[in-house]
């Protein structure tokens, strides 16, 4: 019995093996837990045997472990194992569904991310939420100060000058128990504030050692966060043949409805990583914007392109 090829459903402490020979047999299947799981998986197949698995939590740590010992471990998005689930979705189907989509000829596989592209997608990661955090703290203080009649401007930048000031005026009408919870609000949003600045100063420094991120820097539109975010989800690309593979896994290209040998083209299909997505989207407009005053041929170009669609 020798495995040619085998699928592992993760979990957090139940992991599912599905193992198939050189004949396309299952030979293999078997529910192992968390603490021995390797060292079974390594007992069991012999080298040259492609270890498949889906691209969800955890995935990448268990892939550098499984390569560190040599074997070819393929990680597969979620929506490409879906089609090959027979029957009812459990574990062992799981399993062999991603035995089963590993085999295609012209299935798309995930790259197996790097200990330093986590920990920078991290960073990417911890700063998202605490904008988030902050830009929700900063929406509570405007609905509850405007239950007392003062209505907060809409940039962040301008509530961060209103707020000292409120607090300073003694005859805007707030209790002092309202001062009080104002005051806790504030203190919270500064220490947001530090918190992303910390976080941006740590990304201009990758953007700045890392040579992928300074070459990308040169794009326009490309900044040390966009940069840096690249590289954290794409790494060398080696996966991509082309540029437009590239921007189609980010959800940049258009969706297509075409039938009947008649194409049709719509919006982009928003796929992929969202983030990222949303992060080149804001470099392109930025460049669009400033193409307004430059007479260089790329933003000659991008005028006209602008103008085209506007009329």
């Amino acid at each position: 019995m020798k495995l040619i090829r085998v699928g592992v459903d993760l979990a957090k402490n139940v992991f599912q093996v599905h193992g198939v020979d050189r004949f396309e047999k299952t030979v293999w299947r078997r529910k192992l837990v968390r603490a021995d799981w390797v060292k079974a998986l390594l007992a069991q197949i012999e080298p040259g045997c492609e270890i498949g698995m889906e691209a969800c939590s955890g995935a990448h740590h268990w892939a550098r472990v499984l390569q560190a010992q040599g074997y070819a471990v393929k990680l597969i998005a979620p929506q490409f194992v879906k089609p090959y689930v027979k029957s009812n979705k459990n574990d062992a189907n799981d399993a062999e569904a991603i035995c089963e989509a590993m085999s295609r000829p012209h299935m798309r596989f995930v790259a197996v991310k790097t200990v330093e592209q986590q920990d920078i997608q991290a960073v990417h990661r911890v700063r998202a939420n605490l904008i988030d955090q902050r830009k929700a703290t900063a929406n509570q203080i405007r609905g509850l100060t405007s239950e007392y009649g003062l209505i907060a401007p809409k940039e962040l930048v301008h509530l961060r000058v209103a707020i000292p000031q409120w607090l300073e005026d003694l005859d805007n009408g707030l209790s002092e128990r309202f001062r009080r919870l104002l005051r806790g609000l504030w203190q919270d949003l500064l220490v947001l504030d530090r918190r992303v600045t910390e976080l941006e100063r740590e990304i201009e420094q990758i953007a700045r050692q890392d040579p992928v991120a300074v070459r990308l820097q040169q794009l326009r539109g490309i900044g040390p966060i966009t940069a840096t975010a690249l590289v954290a989800t794409v790494g060398d690309a080696s996966q991509f043949a082309n540029g437009r593979q590239m921007a189609a896994s980010f959800g940049l290209t258009p969706k297509q409805n075409s039938s009947g040998g008649k194409e049709r083209l719509l919006g982009i299909s928003k796929r992929g990583d969202t983030y990222l997505r949303c992060l080149l989207i804001h470099g392109a407009r930025s460049v669009i914007r400033t193409a307004q005053t430059k007479t260089d041929r790329l933003s000659v170009e991008s005028r006209l392109i602008v103008n085209a669609f506007d009329e």
